[in-house]
């Protein structure tokens, strides 16, 4: 079985696993880091979703072997302490109910925003689109961006 080098939450890993397997069970069965979960399993739910070189990805259709030498980040590596902007404005603004799939539609706030310090609504709605919320707090995740917004512009 091959082996990869993976940097993780700015942590080196090397993994042996197959090349086609997919980033999110590297995550979560070899990694232990459970934070991002598995929806849908075909890039249709967003809760998967990390940042490979700051831009949002689904880690279930992310084969492992795509990901060397790419800056991984997951919900874990986002802050250790939850001072980042996304997961202080998700506590204030009260977002998850069910919660399960709020690591993924943090993370892809979290790459829009280091894009992108001020996005439009329509950037904003076009961006989290492409990840579902069952529970239906589409109302509080963008409360909770704009509170993000407001504390990254200051």
């Amino acid at each position: 079985m091959p082996s990869f080098k993976l940097n993780v939450n700015n942590t080196a890993y090397t993994v042996d696993a197959e090349a086609d397997m997919p980033l999110l069970w590297v995550l979560r069965d070899l990694l232990n880091l459970t934070g991002t979960k598995y929806g849908c399993g075909v890039a249709s739910c967003g809760a998967c979703t990390v940042m490979i070189d700051g831009n949002a990805a689904y880690a279930c259709q992310r084969p492992v072997g795509t990901c060397v030498n790419k800056k991984i980040t997951t919900i874990e590596g986002l802050s250790a302490d939850g001072s980042h902007p996304v997961q202080k404005a998700w506590q204030k603004a009260g977002v998850p109910q069910c919660g399960y799939c709020q690591p993924g539609q943090m993370m892809a706030a979290a790459a829009m925003l280091e894009k992108n310090k001020k996005p439009s609504e329509e950037t904003i709605a076009e961006v989290m689109s492409n990840n579902l919320c069952r529970c239906g707090t589409y109302h509080r995740i963008k409360k909770a961006i704009h509170i993000a917004i407001e504390d990254i512009n200051q």
